[in-house]
């Protein structure tokens, strides 16, 4: 059975980092495209950062994707986190179709993760 699980979600300070986790289980992330998204109240989700098969790291402004192989993990690092930030945030593989991955709305990914929930407040 092909699994996702996400962890390292809670209550963070402004300005704070976080790092949140995506282990997989039943298949290899190396293998497939891996996506972060996100879900604010009352909000439609959003893709926030993608990692292409095989690529070490990704990075985009205040968002840090990396992997390890060898636990099968990826990881998704927020630095400088604002309210704005507050979401559920999951983690989805996609079926590496194309070299390069994208994020759309999350269409092209085939399994999720159940979300790991992020606040950031005072």
């Amino acid at each position: 059975q092909l699994q996702l699980v996400e962890s390292g979600g809670g209550l963070v300070q402004p300005g704070g980092s976080l790092r949140l986790s995506c282990v997989a289980s039943g298949f290899t992330l190396d293998h497939w495209h891996i996506g972060w998204f996100r879900q604010a109240p009352g909000k439609e989700r959003e893709g926030v950062l993608c990692i292409s098969r095989s690529s070490v790291d990704s990075v985009k402004g205040r968002f840090t994707i990396s992997r390890d192989n060898v636990k099968n993990t990826v990881y998704l690092l927020v630095n400088n986190l604002s309210p704005e930030d507050t979401a559920v945030y999951y983690c989805a593989a996609a079926r590496p179709s194309s070299r390069w991955c994208e994020l759309g709305l999350g269409e092209k990914y085939d399994h999720w993760g159940q979300g790991t929930q992020v606040t950031v407040s005072s």
